[in-house]
């Protein structure tokens, strides 16, 4: 027997297969230079700030060894600031600031926050016995660059502060100078307030003028690598990212999936470093010119990489005042909760992710408040249940008219049927007959729809509302220990690809439900949905829908808030009832049909829509009629 031949169509295959198969090789190629690159980059930038602080280092300890103040050494390290290093602060220390929300830890070298702790609030489980701690063990830099008058560069995460805690009634004030004499410094100024998350804090120099260089812009940089706080590292990846705000009041983020994102920002009113229920914020009263803003994804493996989420930057410019630095400012360490962020009146509330136009007003202006109060008084679990009833109790109207229409389509299908045999050849008058019966009986094909399209906004508003909801976490019901996240009740001794290394019931339960529900009304849509001639048989991807819905519902909800999934399953399972009720003992096939009857007999006025499509099918007839003119003209 003859072999088979490659045809023409088979090479072109198999060259486009293989020009993929190259492109891919390629690109690989060029994303791991690339990551050597940015890899081999940070690190020559670490090791050039690890050698200038060790030259720094080394000139204050031999300066406080041999207690010189002619110290060449030390002058030349620290030129101006060398003052700084003659000062008991020099040999090291910190200062703690706490209050019954946070505990704050400020270093002295670099004048910064060393440990910040979110007093009260546990990491991954309430009885973990780890707090969130959202700066520790050199996860943070906060550096001011300034260039002196003989062109120099200083960074003050190198120098030495004098600190000075003292108390404003009940406020804390920690005052950290960087001395360059007695009487000139640059300040960093802490004020923690009882019971307030949010830090008076302010950058000052006195006396400057005559060192610093004001032509050179000083920049601010503050970095920040995000410990994971919750128990899935990914889903709290997915809700960890930079937002910043500029003087037009509208808030921006970078992207929360990519690898790395960076911006280019002007006039910015604040950034904050968002985690999934934490955030950290620096706001200032006077805007940053320009901010150059970087953002990391630091998970490629959440067997593996299990500690951090993200690595963020950001770099502000400050702008000298006849020579010196003057800027009030305020920190924001604390829970990343709609109502605290908006009783601060600084548009913060924007950095919490409740969706965009309709589905952001619907959770702001209605679901927020109405939880708040069904919570009050409530269990969590209960308020949540009690919140899906209020829901679908609203939409119940919609869920009847959709219903209904459904039922009228079903009643009339025979007749449909019946026309498109008839007119079988003859597809505008097929249509204009339809459209006919639809008029004369009273039914609009387009009824079942609108009801359904209007209930996609609260669908999607309360996605987003339970993963963005801080009162869930690690509030329990029944067996979820956390509401904000998902539900274990098995954990399995291997991972599944898109679904994890555990069993959540709630999924389960919500998958159920779905299943049930599209069995129940699935029949009912398939006989109400007219054939239509070259359309996919609707029938047949039903029926194969049945299975995939649930079965996408239990894989993609796995790892989701056990309270997104605890809704879902209420929501489905009161929809079953209702359906049941209007089914059964409601809308009635022999009413239905009565109904129509009736109808036919009435002289009703035709709908917008439907003298709109009866315009356009009497366009199309008669384009067509001219059509079949011309063509036998040209014969």
């Amino acid at each position: 027997m003859e072999g088979k031949k490659l045809d023409r169509n088979s090479i072109v295959g198999f060259v486009i297969i293989a020009g993929l198969l190259i492109w891919m090789m390629l690109n690989n190629i060029n994303k791991e230079k690339e990551s050597i690159s940015k890899d081999k980059e940070v690190a020559k930038t670490e090791e050039v700030k690890k050698v200038e602080a060790e030259k720094i280092e080394q000139a204050i300890t031999s300066h406080v060894a041999t207690d010189s103040t002619q110290n060449v050494a030390l002058q030349a390290a620290l030129g101006p600031f060398a003052y700084s290093a003659t000062l008991p602060s020099a040999k090291g220390g910190q200062t703690e600031l706490k209050s019954e929300l946070l505990t704050l830890v400020v270093e002295n070298k670099g004048g910064s926050l060393s440990n910040v702790i979110v007093n009260n609030n546990a990491r991954f489980t309430k009885d973990s016995k780890q707090l969130v701690e959202l700066i520790k063990d050199n996860n943070s830099d906060f550096n001011l660059e300034l260039y002196t008058k003989d062109n120099k560069k200083f960074n003050t995460r190198d120098l030495y502060f004098e600190p000075e805690l003292t108390k404003e009634g009940e406020n804390q004030v920690l005052s950290m100078r960087l001395k360059v004499s007695a009487n000139e410094f640059l300040e960093y100024r802490y004020v923690l307030k009882p019971n307030d998350y949010m830090l008076d804090f302010s950058i000052r120099t006195q006396g400057l003028s005559k060192v610093v260089n004001a032509a050179e812009t000083p920049a601010l940089n503050w970095d920040l690598k995000t410990y994971s706080n919750e128990k899935s590292i990914t889903y709290e990846n997915q809700y960890t990212r930079v937002y910043y705000e500029q003087e037009d009041g509208k808030d921006k983020s970078l992207s929360n999936t990519s690898k790395d994102d960076n911006a280019e920002a002007k006039d910015v009113n604040y950034v904050a470093f968002k985690q999934h229920f934490f955030t950290s914020i620096l706001i200032s009263d006077k805007e940053f010119k320009t901010a150059n803003l970087k953002s990391a994804n630091l998970v490629q493996n959440e067997a593996v990489d299990t500690v951090f989420t993200k690595q963020f930057n950001a770099k502000m410019a400050l702008a000298y005042t006849g020579g010196e630095l003057n800027y009030d400012m305020k920190m924001f360490f604390g829970p990343a909760d709609y109502k605290l962020l908006k009783s601060y009146d600084k548009g913060l509330d924007k950095i919490v992710p409740l969706g965009w136009g309709i589905f952001g007003w619907l959770n702001r202006f209605l679901f927020i408040p109405v939880f708040g109060v069904l919570s009050s008084f409530l269990p969590y679990g209960i308020a949540i249940i009690a919140l899906t009833v209020l829901v679908r109790l609203l939409i119940s109207p919609l869920t009847y008219k959709s219903y209904l229409s459904q039922a009228k389509m079903k009643a009339i299908r025979p007749e449909v049927n019946e026309i498109n045999e008839k007119y079988k050849n003859d597809p505008m008058k097929k249509q204009q007959e339809t459209m006919a019966l639809y008029s004369k009986a009273g039914v609009n094909p387009m009824a079942g729809c609108i009801p359904a399209l209007l209930q996609i906004p609260i669908f999607y508003s309360l996605f987003q509302f339970f993963p963005s909801a801080f009162d869930l976490r690690q509030k329990s019901f029944l067996w979820a220990d956390d509401l904000s996240s998902y539900d274990q009740v098995l954990k399995l001794p291997f991972k599944i690809p898109f679904y994890g290394d555990h069993v959540s019931l709630f999924p389960i339960l919500a998958s159920i439900a779905i299943f049930v529900y599209m069995k129940m009304t699935t029949g009912d849509q398939q006989m109400a949905a007219p054939a239509q001639e070259g359309m996919p048989d609707m029938s047949k991807i039903m029926k194969v829908m049945i299975y995939i819905s649930p079965l996408m519902m239990l894989f993609f909800f796995n790892n989701y808030a056990s309270g997104l999934s605890l809704y879902y399953f209420v929501s489905n399972s009161i929809t079953i009832g209702i359906m049941y009720v209007i089914k059964n003992h409601i809308v009635k096939e022999d009413k239905i049909k009565a109904i129509i009857e009736d109808n036919k007999t009435k002289d009703r006025p035709k709908g917008r829509f439907q003298r709109k499509m009866q315009e356009m099918m009497q366009q199309a007839q008669e384009q067509q009629r001219l059509q079949e003119e011309n063509k036998k003209k040209n014969k």
